[in-house]
């Protein structure tokens, strides 16, 4: 195992910047997911780490080593892939243990480590069959197999689970954590879907037009989001942005807009007091939001505002209720059991202690 450092990484496509001035510290064992919309430079980033890019400029280093003129085969990586890449012809022993053979590791030796890995992924009596017999679980696990057999310093993933159906996606996430926690080897995931980032990495590294816009935990990233961007790309249904002003009266301080008025919490509104009287851009959650008739009784009155029911998705567990708040359309979180239908005009509260304010210019997180 190794650690894998990037430092003022960039790669240029002729003209066109597929990523920019990339830094980051993965350290040993550490399991990182790079996450970002399609085009916003993620996989080229795995490619370089890889070696099949080759860098405009910085420096790439696996342990102490800058592998920047090292060839692929000799960097000590295994890379699983989107669409598996096995080979047809050969059936599953054989698609295992190429690898190997090709390094000339002596057959008992391929033996010993394609039987106990299969046996590790679950696959150990499919060892026979050629890919076309498997499904795309069973094909992913046999790519999966392929990389942990080499016990590599470094394991590159990208979108690995992007071809499977929902719920086989859910089942192959738990066994990927399973597989870390179990072999600690350094992993660097590529996704652009945040539920899998999320749930899977130690860190995020978030990226857009090929640039880090936030590196932090999950929980930190929710939480705490360095900008409007960030916000919006994670968590789902996505964060609700909404156009105010921030206007003092008295000694509380609101975000005010036509249809509704909010107050920032007091011990909140010192972070803001630069921007009273001066646009802004609210961001408040969907699951912060909660139908006025459910709230708990002691809800801050300067949080409520009230809106149009427009559309009610009912999906079992929740209610995700669409509304309109003048010239604004919100996505709530709520109980199943909230009773609202279109057409409805209802009271609704905002958790403003969990809400954001960006910069209209910057879009920087302000609060």
């Amino acid at each position: 195992m190794a650690e894998v450092r990037l430092k003022g990484v960039t790669k240029e496509f002729g003209k066109v910047v597929a990523v920019k001035d990339f830094n980051l510290d993965v350290p040993d064992g550490e399991f990182v997911i790079l996450v970002g919309p399609s085009g916003c430079g993620k996989t080229t980033t795995l490619r370089s780490i890889a070696g099949l890019e080759e860098v405009t400029a910085g420096e790439i280093y696996i342990g102490d080593r800058m592998v920047n003129d090292v060839p692929p085969k000799n960097r000590d990586i295994a890379m699983v892939f989107q669409n598996y890449a096995l080979y047809p012809h050969m059936d599953v022993y054989r698609n295992m243990s190429f690898g190997l053979r090709l390094r000339k590791v002596p057959k008992l030796e391929i033996n010993k480590i394609v039987k106990r890995t299969a046996d590790l992924l679950g696959i150990g009596e499919l060892l026979d069959r050629k890919p076309k017999e498997l499904s795309g679980g069973q094909r992913q696990r046999v790519a999966l197999g392929r990389a942990i057999v080499r016990d590599p310093h470094v394991f590159l993933f990208d979108e690995p689970l992007s071809n499977l159906d929902a719920k086989l996606r859910i089942a192959m996430r738990a066994e990927l954590l399973d597989l870390h926690q179990r072999l600690k080897t350094t992993t660097i995931y590529v996704t652009h879907d945040q539920l899998e980032a999320m749930t899977m990495g130690d860190r995020i590294v978030v990226m857009n037009e090929g640039i880090i816009q936030q590196v932090a935990t999950p929980q930190e990233i929710y939480d705490h989001p360095i900008n409007r961007y960030v916000a919006g790309f994670i968590g789902s249904p996505s964060m609700n942005f909404l156009p105010c002003t921030i206007v003092k009266d008295n000694s509380n301080i609101y975000a005010s807009a036509k249809g509704f008025r909010l107050r920032i919490p007091s011990d909140q509104a010192k972070m803001v007091k630069d921007y009273i009287n001066k646009e802004a851009v609210l961001g408040v959650r969907p699951e912060h939001i909660d139908a006025k008739s459910t709230t708990v009784k002691d809800y801050d009155p300067g949080s409520v505002f009230e809106a149009s029911v427009w559309v009610v998705e009912p999906v079992g567990s929740e209610k995700l209720v669409h509304i309109k708040c003048d010239q604004y359309t919100l996505v709530a979180r709520l109980d199943p059991h909230v009773d609202l239908k279109s057409g409805q005009t209802a009271e609704f509260v905002a958790k403003m202690d969990l809400a954001h304010v960006f910069d209209k210019e910057t879009e920087r997180t302000v609060l």
